[in-house]
């Protein structure tokens, strides 16, 4: 025990370098599928019909991944003769489709920036990775990011989970209890589309068909460095990335 004390002394609190510098340490992130040219049709075929939840559409030679319905299982990388191309960063947070640009929020936002989770259904998997941003490793407040429980202090409303029926009053209360210049970020791909979870009579499908989505982080679920790079574009110290390696769904 003392060891493991001293040891800590002497290292100090060891968080992460990001967001100045790229965070490589193996684990921060499983990465994602991308766009894919195959040498053949049939490679293309056959990694679109080994995606469990239809992420992955093939045309011709070419395989496109949808990345908000996605939920990274990695079969199309490892299940397959000839697996997709894969991407190993974080910085995933993209606009929602059809949505041209993202309107930043005033700048004595960009360094304090407060924080309401909701979780609309979540089956605890991407609620774990928001939770791991408060811990040291990542330490959100460093940054000027910080959780609150109450809509009234918050600026932006993070939601996970496909909204189930018993969560969309809540949720419709907690946004309307927020004050102006308000920001939706919708976290993983059941709050983006429904996920597995997909549309049904218990199940919105998302958070965008009941309330107006700014910015989406998708992954199932996306490492806390991707839904931090979130909060960073919300806050307007951070770009959103481009789409042109994914396929985004119909607006």
């Amino acid at each position: 025990m003392s060891f493991w004390f001293g040891h800590g002394l002497r290292r100090g609190i060891q968080s992460t370098r990001y967001p100045p510098f790229a965070e490589s340490a193996p684990g921060v992130s499983p990465g994602r599928p991308i766009n894919t040219e195959f040498p053949s049709s049939g490679d293309a075929s056959e990694t679109a019909a080994i995606c469990p939840v239809g992420a992955i559409t093939a045309n011709g030679r070419m395989a496109f991944v949808d990345d908000g319905i996605c939920i990274q299982c990695q079969r199309c990388r490892f299940g397959v003769r000839s697996p997709m191309n894969w991407q190993s960063g974080y910085e995933w947070t993209e606009l929602p489709p059809g949505q041209a640009d993202y309107e930043t929020l005033p700048a004595a936002f960009a360094k304090s920036l407060h924080v309401m989770v909701v979780d609309a259904g979540d089956c605890g998997a991407c609620l774990h990775e928001v939770k791991q941003l408060n811990n040291p490793l990542y330490n959100m407040h460093r940054l000027g990011l910080f959780f609150t429980a109450t809509p009234r202090a918050a600026d932006l409303l993070l939601v996970v989970g496909p909204v189930s029926e018993n969560m969309r009053e809540p949720l419709l209360k907690t946004y309307e209890a927020m004050p102006g210049s308000k920001r939706i970020m919708a976290v993983g791909a059941c709050a983006i589309t429904g996920g597995v979870f997909g549309r049904s009579f218990m199940c919105a499908g998302g958070v965008g068909s009941i309330l107006p989505v700014d910015l989406e982080v998708p992954g199932s679920p996306p490492p806390p460095l991707a839904v931090l790079h979130g909060l960073l574009v919300a806050s307007g110290r951070k770009l959103a990335a481009k789409s042109e390696l994914v396929s985004r769904r119909s607006a």
